[in-house]
């Protein structure tokens, strides 16, 4: 399939704190772009994701990757997570204790791939960690394991939930240059959630911001941030 777009048109219900709120998208996304969602907390993006790599339902609607059917609420069609090739990188890890990280990020792979977790452990400077357990690593340790772990699987969309929530500023600089090599290292689409534009503005090419459940505002970060009058969400 030659640059597959992603299509999105869906509806769901979401229970936020201060009630029920409907949450309506609709967008293509091209393949290769690194996407933002941006918003404040509660607005439904990691809703969004999940409903995109199939972990969560949408009311009603569809989801397209190119002529491939994901989604479709008329037809009763729901492609399992497992059968959508997307990297999913959580908020906190998600690490398997037990496992080594070389283990961790094999685990990863549909196919066996041990020249892919070698060129990963050497990208994302983990060859020297390969045989420990994530307990023993720092925070930012554990995210680059988390990063090479979703791109283990030749994703052909990776999706980062708030992937810098829990970091320091500089940590957040060193991940965020992280996040970058490995979109250039395979060009693979990227959906990233966040709500500091500081961030936005050094990964994103195209910002899409949800508020209360739509879509208000899509652009370049410069487009977007140029009258925008919020600085952060807290």
């Amino acid at each position: 399939m030659e640059n597959p777009v992603i299509y999105i048109d869906i509806e769901k219900e979401l229970i936020t704190p201060s009630g029920k709120m409907n949450l309506i998208f609709k967008s293509e996304i091209a393949s290769g772009e690194l996407l933002a969602l941006f918003g404040a907390s509660g607005e439904g993006k990691t809703t969004l994701l999940r409903m995109l790599a199939g972990l969560t339902k949408p009311d009603k609607g569809i989801i397209k990757y190119g002529e491939k059917v994901w989604f479709d609420s008329d037809k009763g069609i729901h492609v399992a997570a497992q059968n959508r090739n997307i990297g999913f990188m959580f908020q906190d890890y998600a690490l398997f204790p037990n496992m080594t990280i070389e283990g961790n990020i094999r685990f990863a792979q549909t196919i066996p791939d041990e020249e892919m977790v070698d060129q990963l452990l050497e990208l994302f400077g983990l060859t020297g960690f390969r045989k420990q357990k994530p307990d023993k690593l720092s925070g930012g340790q554990k995210q680059r394991v988390a990063l090479a772990r979703a791109l283990a699987r030749k994703p052909d969309i990776l999706l980062l939930d708030e992937p810098f929530s829990s970091l320091d500023y500089k940590m957040r600089l060193s991940i965020q240059k992280e996040i970058k090599k490995a979109y250039q290292f395979k060009q693979t689409t990227m959906i990233i959630v966040s709500h500091d534009p500081a961030e936005i503005l050094r990964l994103a090419e195209r910002i899409i911001c949800i508020e209360d459940g739509a879509i208000v505002r899509t652009g370049t970060p410069k487009e977007v941030f140029a009258d925008y009058e919020i600085i952060t969400f807290e």
